[in-house]
């Protein structure tokens, strides 16, 4: 059955295709260590051009700060439904989205037939409402959704927020030297609040049948996702062989991987890896995306490292902002053709 997708592509020996992410020890390059960032680059981009997947240790969140995010996701997910509705997605993908309401239709990796049997809490930038942005509806540039009788749910989720942005940015110079650009060359890039999501997720006790999945096989449409997962299992990747493996948890570790936007600057020379979730038991599955983006309102472009007289620039230079309305407006049914119109036009 198509649901078994995973698992009809597992490799024979799981434990040795799982070995093949590595995990890349970011605290000599974050302690300022003589050296670090060097090494350290070599280590990312061997992982970038070969899987796209990479477990990072000694990054510097503290363990209570997950935990926490964690009870503030299952916290929020055991609301009534009728009290989450309350905060209902917005155009800018901000608020709850429920049970049914989303589908990987943007998805090149397999053809999706069934929406995903997830729902979702999306949280941005807290901008105030008198933001200047906010105040203006400007696109992309929105403030959060809260929900009533959750005391210090506010104060748990943005302290993971800024934890995982901050990590998320502190990170940027090993990319851009694993792509021989300076180490600040993304600095610019993402300035000014630049495009962060982060997206707490349940996926609830599921009996899947014929093409069912808690996320349906897709790559991200981010620079970067930092993941962190609950102890129950569901999520799968597929390696550049086809096989799809399911990685284990790894104490004191984030999984990162790199998103459409990596693949689109690098030339297709890093790699933005499919994967998805298969859930089917009695068991409640919570995760916690978070996607690091450029600003929105910068040019995306090939780096000139990536290019030369044999390999052309494969991608138009494209705003930010139009490249995320595409892919709302392919993903999520509320969003239908609302990406149709190029947000450059107006800006």
């Amino acid at each position: 059955m198509t649901a078994h997708l995973f698992k009809e592509n597992a490799p024979d020996d799981m434990d040795a295709a799982i070995a093949q992410i590595p995990v890349i020890d970011f605290g000599p390059y974050f302690a300022g260590e003589d050296g670090a960032l060097e090494a350290l680059a070599d280590e990312v981009r061997h992982a970038c051009e070969t899987i796209g997947f990479l477990y990072i240790k000694n990054h510097g969140v503290p363990q209570d700060l997950i935990d926490r995010a964690f009870e503030e996701s299952k916290r929020f997910h055991a609301l009534p439904l009728t009290e989450k509705r309350k905060l209902k997605l917005d155009q800018y993908n901000v608020g709850y989205l429920e049970m049914n309401t989303s589908m990987q239709a943007h998805s090149t990796v397999h053809k999706a037939t069934k929406p995903n049997q997830n729902e979702s809490f999306f949280v941005t930038h807290d901008r105030p409402a008198d933001h200047p942005d906010r105040a203006a509806g400007k696109p992309l540039r929105g403030g959060n959704y809260w929900p009533d009788g959750l005391p210090g749910f506010r104060d748990g989720v943005m302290a993971y927020f800024k934890a995982v942005h901050d990590l998320g940015q502190r990170m940027l110079p090993a990319f851009a030297a694993a792509l021989g650009m300076p180490a600040d060359h993304f600095t610019t890039l993402f300035s000014d609040e630049n495009h962060a999501t982060l997206r707490m997720l349940h996926y609830p006790p599921t009996k899947l049948e014929d093409n069912d999945f808690g996320a349906g096989p897709h790559t991200d449409n981010s620079f970067l996702t930092i993941l962190a997962r609950s102890e129950v299992p569901g999520l799968a990747i597929r390696l550049p062989s086809g096989e799809w493996v399911t990685p284990p948890l790894i104490d004191g570790t984030f999984l990162v991987n790199l998103g459409n936007i990596m693949r689109r600057m690098s030339n297709n020379r890093f790699l933005s890896t499919p994967h998805g979730v298969i859930v089917d038991g009695d068991q409640d599955r919570y995760s916690i995306a978070y996607f690091h983006s450029p600003n929105p309102y910068r040019t995306i472009e090939v780096l000139p490292t990536c290019v030369d007289g044999e390999n052309p620039p494969k991608y138009e230079s494209a705003l930010y902002a139009d490249l995320i309305m595409e892919f709302f407006s392919a993903n999520y049914f509320h969003q239908k053709k609302h990406g149709e119109t190029e947000i450059k036009n107006r800006y």
